[in-house]
C-alpha cells in the first residue's frame, strides 16, 4: 500500500513540475504578446505597394480602405453566413472551439495531413492582425494569450465586427464594407442572403472562390454555405434554394473602377498567398516590377480604340511586368496567328524538320476533310518558311505543323506555359483555333523564352513580399529550357523579318532590332480579336484589341494593334537603341543559288560562278546545314527543248522556265554538213526554214554561261521527204512496246 502511495506522489509530483515548466515556458514565451486595439482595425499603411526602384507607389491607400460597418446594420441572414461557415460555436466558446480541434486532429491523424484546420473567428482575427508569419510553437502560445485577451476584453459581436472589417476578401477587398462594393455595388446592409453566401465563400481562399475568376467553384462553395445556415437552422430550405438559382455576378460592379496593374497585383498576391501559405494580415509591404512613368504612358493610350484593349510590357531581364493597362483583365481569348512561332515554327526548327529557307508548297490542301484558307484568299506557289511566317501564310504552317504531330507541339506548349487541352488537338491549332485560348501575359510569358535563348521563366508583378517585417515571399527565377539556343535565334531572325517586310511592317520606322508577330481570330461576321506582340532583347511588349462581348470590329493585329505597339516602343526607346539578339555559335550564315533555288525548288549552296544577282544568304543551324553545291552556273543545263515542223519549217521551242541568263548555241547536223544556226540570247523559239527536202537533219542545243558550255542536248532526228514534208527517223530496231514508251520514238 505505501508502495502504491508512493508512485503516486512521484506521479503527481512529476506531473506538476511539468505543468509548472510548462506554465513558466509559456510566460516566457508570450511576456511580450499584448493586445493592441489599433491592429483590429484598419489603417493608411495596411498595405504598401512599392515600384522597381523601391518607390512607394502615390495611391497605394486605394488598396487599403478604411471604410467599416456596424455590425447591427447587417442582415442577421448575412451576418450568420459568416458564422456558420467559419466558426459555428462562436457565440458558445470563450474563443477556443475544443470540440472542433479534437475532430480536426482525428480527420488529420485518420488522413495523415494537416489539411484541416480548427481555428476560431477570435483566433484569426488574432492571426491577421497581430502574428508573424511563423508556424512554431511559440507563435502558437502567443495566439493562444492573445485569443484570451481578446475574449476578455470584447464581447461577441464587437470582435465579430472587427473580423469582418480587416478580413480579406480578394480583388484588393479588405474588410466587409470595400467587398460589398466590389462585388456587388451594395453597402453591407444590402447584402441579400446569395450575395452574403458568396462572401462567406471566399474567406477560405479568395483567389479559388472568386465568381469571376472561378465561377464554377465560386457555386459550389455558396452551395457549402447555404447548407452550414441549414443545417444550423438560420434559413429554411426554400430560401436555400432561391439564393442556389440567384446568378452570379458577371463583374466589378460600375462604381469599382479598374485599376489594372493593382489588380494583378492583388490577384498574384492570392495566389502566392496559397502556393507558400501565408496568411494576407498585419501589414502587408509588395514589392513590383512596375515602371510608373511607363504605366503613366500606357493609360495615355486608353483611347486609341474605341474597342476593349489590353497593353502589356514585359522587362526581358527581371521576367517582371513593368507596366499593364486592360479595360477586361486578364480574360483568355483565341491567339489566331499568335501561336504560330510558339506551337509551329519553333518545335519544327528544334526537331530540325525545317530551316528559315525550306520551301512550302502553299497550295490550297485538304488535310482529311480540314480545308483551311490564307487570310488573303489566294496562294502563293512554293514560298519559304521564313516568308511564310513573316508573311503569317496559313498552308505552310498547317503542314508544318502536320509534320511534326500536333502532340509533340503541344509538349513544346506546356514547357511554355501554355497547356493545351487534349480535346482542342488538331490541325486548326496552327491558326489558333481552340475552345478558349491564353490571356495577352500569358502569351508575352511564352514569347520571352525567345530573347532569352529558348529558356522560359515564369513572369509576374510581384517580386518581394514582406509581412511585418518579415519576408514572406521572394521571386526565385527558374530558368526550363525549352528550345536550343539555335533555335530561339532563327525564331527571332525570321520575326525580324516580320516586322521589316511582313505583317508587323507598321513596326519598320523604329529602326532598331525588334521581333514582332500580329495575330487576329475572328468569325463570318468580322474579327474578334487582333493582337500585336514585339520584342527587343529588353522588352516585349503585347497589345490586344477585342470586345469582352466577342462583338465583331474590322480591325486586324497588323493595323491599330500595330499602331499601338509602334508608339510604347518608340516611348520605351526615345532615348536608347536596344542590342540586337546574339547570334550563337551553332548558327551560320551560308550562301545558297537563288536561280537554283526558285527553278527546282532544292537548297544548294552557290558555286564561285554564280553571278551576285543570282544568290542569296541565309542562315541555318551548323548541325543542319546544306552540302550540295550547285552547278547551274558552272555546268550548265536545261529541260530539252520540243521540235517540230511547220510550215516547211523546223520549230525549236523552249520550255516555260527555261534561264534567261544562258546564251544558247543550236547546231544543225546533216550527213554532210555541221551549221551553228543560232549563237545568242535566250529566245523563246527558233525557227530553221532553210531545210532540203531528202534531208536528215539532227539539232543540238546548248546552253552556254560565260564561256562556259554546257552538255549538248539533242534533239529527235528529222526528215524532210521529197515534197517538204517532216517525217521522225525510224530506229533500225524496233522498241520494245513492253519495257519501253515507244510512243516518244
Amino acid at each position: 500500500m505505501k508502495k502504491t502511495w508512493k508512485i503516486l506522489l512521484i506521479t503527481l509530483g512529476c506531473f506538476s513540475a511539468l505543468l509548472a515548466s510548462g506554465a513558466t515556458y509559456f510566460a516566457v514565451v508570450t511576456k511580450d504578446a499584448a493586445l493592441d486595439p489599433k491592429k483590429l482595425v484598419l489603417s493608411d499603411d495596411k498595405v504598401e505597394i512599392f515600384d522597381a526602384d523601391d518607390g512607394i507607389v502615390k495611391n497605394a491607400s486605394a488598396f487599403s480602405p478604411r471604410e467599416t460597418f456596424r455590425l447591427e446594420t447587417l442582415p442577421d441572414k448575412a451576418k450568420f453566413a459568416f458564422v456558420d461557415t467559419e466558426d459555428k460555436r462562436f457565440y458558445d466558446h470563450g474563443g477556443f472551439d475544443y470540440k472542433r480541434m479534437v475532430k480536426a486532429t482525428l480527420k488529420n491523424v485518420r488522413t495523415r495531413s494537416f489539411k484541416e484546420g480548427a481555428s476560431t473567428i477570435s483566433q484569426q482575427l488574432i492571426k491577421n492582425t497581430h502574428l508573424s508569419q511563423e508556424k512554431t510553437i511559440e507563435r502558437k502560445l502567443k495566439e493562444v494569450k492573445l485569443t484570451y485577451q481578446l475574449e476578455k476584453k470584447y464581447s461577441k459581436d464587437e470582435i465579430l465586427e472587427k473580423y469582418l472589417n480587416t478580413i480579406y476578401f480578394g480583388h484588393s477587398c479588405f474588410g466587409l464594407q470595400s467587398a460589398a462594393e466590389f462585388y456587388f455595388g451594395k453597402t453591407p446592409q444590402e447584402l441579400d442572403l446569395a450575395d452574403a453566401a458568396i462572401l462567406a465563400g471566399l474567406i477560405k481562399s479568395p483567389n479559388n472562390y472568386s465568381p469571376f475568376k472561378h465561377p464554377e467553384n465560386c457555386i459550389q462553395r455558396k452551395k457549402i454555405v447555404l447548407s452550414a445556415m441549414l443545417a444550423q437552422g438560420h434559413i429554411t430550405e426554400e430560401e436555400k434554394a432561391a439564393a442556389v438559382a440567384k446568378p452570379l455576378p458577371l463583374g466589378p460592379s460600375a462604381s469599382s473602377l479598374d485599376k489594372s496593374y493593382f489588380d494583378r497585383v492583388f490577384d498574384e498576391l492570392e495566389e502566392l498567398s496559397e502556393k507558400y501559405d501565408f496568411s494576407l494580415g498585419g501589414n502587408i509591404r509588395i514589392y513590383t516590377y512596375l515602371d510608373p512613368e511607363l504605366q503613366n504612358y500606357l493609360e495615355t493610350l486608353a483611347d486609341a480604340s474605341e474597342t476593349d484593349k489590353s497593353y502589356s510590357v514585359l522587362d526581358n531581364r527581371t521576367h517582371g511586368f513593368k507596366a499593364y493597362y486592360s479595360t477586361v483583365g486578364p480574360i483568355r481569348r483565341l491567339p489566331g496567328s499568335l501561336i504560330k512561332p510558339l506551337l509551329v515554327y519553333a518545335p519544327a526548327l528544334e526537331e530540325d524538320l525545317i530551316s528559315p529557307a525550306t520551301p512550302v508548297l502553299d497550295e490550297k490542301t485538304d488535310f482529311g476533310g480540314y480545308e483551311p484558307k490564307n487570310f488573303s484568299g489566294t496562294y502563293s506557289g512554293y514560298i519559304s518558311v521564313r516568308e511564310s511566317l513573316a508573311k503569317s501564310v496559313n498552308i505552310p504552317a498547317v503542314k508544318i505543323l502536320n509534320s511534326t504531330g500536333v502532340s509533340k507541339a503541344a509538349e513544346y506548349m506546356k514547357k511554355l506555359g501554355l497547356e493545351i487541352p487534349a480535346d482542342d488537338y488538331s490541325l486548326a491549332l496552327a491558326l489558333g483555333g481552340m475552345k478558349e485560348g491564353f490571356s495577352l501575359n500569358e502569351l508575352i510569358n511564352a514569347y520571352s523564352a525567345f530573347p532569352n535563348g529558348g529558356e522560359y521563366f515564369s513572369s509576374g508583378f510581384i517580386r518581394k513580399i514582406v509581412i511585418d517585417g518579415r519576408s514572406a515571399y521572394h521571386k526565385n527565377d527558374r530558368a526550363m529550357r525549352v528550345f536550343s539556343d539555335d533555335t530561339a535565334y532563327l525564331i527571332n531572325d525570321m520575326l525580324k523579318t516580320a516586322a521589316q517586310s511582313g505583317t508587323a511592317k507598321k513596326l519598320r520606322p523604329l529602326a532598331l532590332p525588334i521581333a514582332a508577330k500580329t495575330g487576329t481570330s475572328g468569325t463570318k461576321s468580322g474579327n474578334t480579336d487582333a493582337y500585336a506582340l514585339s520584342y527587343t532583347t529588353e522588352d516585349c511588349v503585347g497589345v490586344w484589341l477585342g470586345n469582352a462581348d466577342n462583338s465583331p470590329m474590322d480591325i486586324t493585329g497588323g493595323g491599330l494593334p500595330c499602331n499601338i505597339a509602334l508608339k510604347i516602343n518608340e516611348y520605351l526607346y526615345s532615348t536608347h537603341a536596344p542590342s540586337d539578339f546574339v547570334k550563337p555559335d551553332g548558327i551560320e550564315s551560308v550562301t545558297l543559288d537563288k536561280a537554283e533555288y526558285y527553278a527546282t525548288h532544292n537548297i544548294m549552296l552557290a558555286d564561285d560562278d554564280t553571278p551576285v544577282e543570282k544568290r542569296f544568304s541565309e542562315i541555318f543551324k551548323k548541325s543542319a546545314l546544306p552540302s550540295v553545291k550547285s552547278e547551274r552556273f558552272s555546268h550548265p543545263s536545261i529541260s530539252a527543248p520540243s521540235l517540230s515542223y511547220e510550215n516547211g519549217r523546223v520549230v525549236i521551242r523552249f520550255k516555260e522556265g527555261t534561264p534567261d541568263y544562258y546564251e544558247y548555241l543550236i547546231d544543225r547536223f546533216d550527213s554532210v554538213t555541221h551549221t551553228t544556226v543560232y549563237s545568242g540570247k535566250y529566245i523563246e523559239s527558233f525557227t530553221d526554214e532553210k531545210l532540203k527536202a531528202g534531208k536528215t537533219y539532227v539539232y543540238t542545243v546548248t546552253p552556254v554561261y560565260k564561256n562556259k558550255k554546257g552538255q549538248p542536248i539533242s534533239l529527235p532526228a528529222v526528215t524532210t521527204k521529197a515534197d517538204g514534208s517532216l517525217r521522225p527517223v525510224v530506229p533500225d530496231t524496233p522498241p520494245d512496246i513492253v519495257e519501253k514508251d515507244w510512243w516518244n520514238y
